[in-house]
């Protein structure tokens, strides 16, 4: 059986991992025949907002901790992720990828990416296994590969960071999976676009789909 590796950045859209995107790649990946594990770093959240009104609150809260609500406990540090175990990396989106996995949603095209995931991404990259991408992941992962072919659908702001960063960006809609076969590399936009949860799905579905189909 294949199986993925999930790079989780936190529970909620806003400051953490995007939970439709999350959990509709892991039930793809289960449906389509193969496995996951789920990882996060164990480190500090940037800051924590409340999802009803996007105000920020005054918390304090734990990445590794706020992944496991999506995972329902079963997840790793990803200190602990080897790429040798795995098939594929895949890493779901939500403003957490830009906050607490990375510098993207702060610095753009100057971010910095914190080191395990890093690590974890080159790992992936270097063996040759395929890396998937979803929402604003996509811009994470050409701060780390640069010279990479990624989409995150429409938004200029970010496509212009994408592109300073040395990558190329490929305009694309709801459900769409961009290939960069030179590199193994898979993105789609999800809710970089103005997307309903059964636009993500279809997201979900083809990327996994996509990927599944070169492992």
């Amino acid at each position: 059986m294949k199986k993925f590796a999930v790079v989780l950045a936190g529970c909620g859209g806003f400051d953490g991992a995007e939970i439709h995107e999350a959990t509709l790649t892991m039930l793809e990946i289960k449906k389509q025949g193969a496995d996951y594990q789920c990882f996060a770093p164990d480190i500090p959240q940037h800051h924590v907002l409340n999802h009803l009104n996007g105000e920020e609150m005054k918390e304090n809260r734990n990445v590794l901790v706020e992944s496991a609500r999506i995972a329902r406990g079963n997840i790793k540090p990803l200190s602990e992720l080897n790429s040798a175990d795995f098939d594929a990396l895949i890493i779901p989106g939500g403003f957490g990828v830009a906050k607490n996995l990375s510098t993207v949603a702060f610095d753009g095209a100057n971010a910095t990416v914190n080191q395990d995931v890093e690590k974890v991404v080159k790992s992936f990259y270097d063996k040759q296994k395929p890396i998937g991408a979803l929402c604003i992941a996509p811009a994470m992962i050409a701060k780390i590969l640069n010279d990479v072919q990624v989409t995150i659908g429409q938004d200029k702001g970010t496509i212009e960071a994408i592109e300073k960063m040395g990558s190329t960006h490929i305009e694309t809609t709801h459900g769409d999976v961009v290939y960069d076969e030179e590199n193994n590399l898979f993105t789609t936009p999800c809710y970089m676009l103005d997307a309903d949860i059964v636009q993500i799905h279809d997201g979900a579905y083809n990327i996994v789909d996509a990927m599944l189909g070169v492992i």
